[in-house]
């Protein structure tokens, strides 16, 4: 093993954290550090909260260590006093030590994700037919939260019964009224696709027709793994890996309505939502840490644990700027059932449909290099 490297305890010994200098990072120094440290900052909180959660994890994912709990704490203090980029670089040089993450794994890949705005109603009338659910109360939890990800190869939600717990009802059973009349109805929208779509994204801002906006955000799901429609078109030869994006995704499923809904329902799972109180709370990822456009991150918590930082390069990846290739800082903070594999990615880049565009057109070969707190900082 390399000098520096660490193996991961979860994913075995084909997995290594090889220790590299900052120098040796392209594109290190001229990142946005405090935009980086505003969102680490962000996670503190919610890590806090995490800790002393009753809630037991399975110990076959990563969970934030105490170097890592005290990193964010440091973070939270001294965060006042860091008003400029240097001054956040120079943090987390002295709390972190970059890693290579080496693997013979499948090649880094980068998505993105984001929130859209749609139009919907607190009640069902005219053209707001189509429920956006509470959870239920019968839902329990087969495993953490921030595990759904990295264990999503099986049931991490259930039914709770007298006898114990049974599969919950799958999309196709709960779009053909299988949660009618339980009053579980959050708020109403229009578009079918639209709404599935709100489901993969896991968020959404509400625009009701007096004009004002809600914002709804995850809170459990069926518990049946996720499938990708994409990839079911393009298995079964029906659209080819370069041609399908978001956009022609969502053309092809709005085209024919019956087609559409059955291919969808090929999508076992199904999301259930709540309102946030206070709008700018959200969108929020795993263990509710809010999310911040560019910044945060979601990832394989087999591999990596929420709120550890991430320096992202992507050579062909220019979502802002034409020729100016994806390196930043990002902060693991959020999770998804399609995210599996230690440099897998999901880019969140916020909310609406500019974000939209860029969240659907990226898929890009990516690598990281994961920044480890170092236990009590670096001298």
């Amino acid at each position: 093993m390399p000098l520096g490297a660490r193996t991961s305890e979860v994913a075995g010994q084909d997995i290594v954290f090889e220790a590299v200098p900052y120098a040796a990072l392209s594109g290190w120094d001229a990142d946005d550090h405090l935009a980086a440290f505003r969102a680490f900052v962000r996670s503190a909180p919610a890590l806090a909260r995490a800790s002393t959660s009753s809630g037991a994890t399975s110990g076959k994912t990563c969970v934030a260590g105490a170097a890592l709990l005290s990193a964010a704490q440091r973070a939270q203090q001294e965060a006042p006093g860091i008003t400029k980029p240097e001054e956040a670089k120079a943090f987390f040089e002295a709390n972190f030590i970059p890693h290579r993450v080496v693997h013979d794994r499948n090649p880094g890949l980068l998505t993105g994700y984001y929130e859209p705005v749609l139009p919907g109603s607190r009640e069902e009338t005219g053209p707001f037919q189509i429920p956006v659910y509470r959870r239920p109360p019968d839902l329990v939890n087969l495993v953490a939260e921030a595990e759904r990800g990295a264990l999503a190869g099986g049931l991490t939600h259930a039914r709770r019964t007298a006898d114990g717990t049974e599969p919950y009802s799958t999309r196709a059973e709960i779009e053909a009224g299988a949660l009618a009349g339980q009053g579980l109805e959050l708020v109403w929208l229009s578009d079918p696709v639209d709404t599935f779509f709100m489901h993969i994204q896991g968020s959404g801002r509400i625009r009701l027709p007096d004009g004002t906006t809600i914002r709804i955000t995850y809170d459990g799901k069926n518990g049946h793994p996720y499938t990708s429609v994409g990839r079911y078109l393009i298995d079964a030869g029906l659209f080819s890996a370069d041609d399908m994006t978001l956009d022609a995704l969502k053309v092809w499923l709005s085209a024919d309505a019956a087609r559409g809904s059955a291919v969808m329902q090929e999508n076992r799972s199904f999301i259930f939502f709540r309102e946030l109180q206070n709008e700018d709370d959200g969108p929020l990822g795993a263990i509710e840490i809010p999310l911040t456009p560019g910044r945060s991150l979601a990832v394989d918590t087999a591999f990596h644990a929420i709120g550890t930082p991430v320096f992202v390069t992507a050579p062909d990846l220019c979502p802002w700027t034409p020729n100016e290739s994806f390196a930043r800082l990002m902060i693991a903070q959020d999770v998804g059932s399609a995210i599996r594999g230690p440099e897998r990615g999901d880019i969140y880049f916020g909310s609406g449909d500019e974000a939209g565009l860029l969240a659907g057109t990226t898929k890009h070969a990516g690598s990281f290099v994961v920044l480890l707190a170092a236990a009590g900082g670096l001298a």
